[in-house]
């Protein structure tokens, strides 16, 4: 009779990271970011999901005025010429966690191939527990989603 073989990984192929999972659920997404970019430059592959959740501080109308200024909408008369700036809320948040990487040099661009940032929470993703980052939470506060911003500027994703 034949031994069954064992399921143990062979010394070539490498073991399967699991990534960190942060929920951005009510989180201040510039602290959110800087937790994140420190985890990427450690070596971490890190998942951010919910990300039309988080928030940014500040006045609404000052804060719509001020992304759309950044995209140009208000004053250029060509804005698919570019420059090409994200109105996603995944891509906004994704673009904040880049400002705080070097992503220029191979280490920065090494870790942001580390990131996954999501709207919604995806399906392989439901049941996996994830990290909550309370203690960056400003609730009560003068406070704007980062989904409602990004609908502001033209992002017709979640309703």
């Amino acid at each position: 009779m034949a031994k069954a073989k064992s399921q143990s990984p062979k010394k070539d192929e490498p073991t399967p990271i699991e990534p960190l999972l942060v929920d951005a659920n009510n989180a201040v997404a510039g602290r959110l970011a800087s937790l994140v970019a420190k985890q990427l430059l450690q070596g971490e592959h890190v998942v951010v999901i919910n990300a039309e959740k988080a928030v940014v501080s500040g006045n609404r109308a000052s804060l719509v005025l001020e992304y759309k200024e950044r995209l140009g909408l208000r004053t250029r008369s060509a804005p698919w010429k570019g420059p090409l700036h994200p109105r996603e809320p995944d891509r906004l948040l994704r673009r904040m966690i880049r400002g705080m990487v070097p992503w220029k040099k191979d280490r920065g661009r090494k870790a942001m191939k580390r990131l996954r940032v999501y709207t919604g929470v995806p399906e392989g993703i439901k049941s996996k527990r994830h990290l909550d980052i309370s203690e960056t939470s400003r609730e009560g506060r003068n406070t704007v989603y980062l989904g409602e911003i990004a609908r502001e500027l033209g992002w017709k994703g979640l309703v």
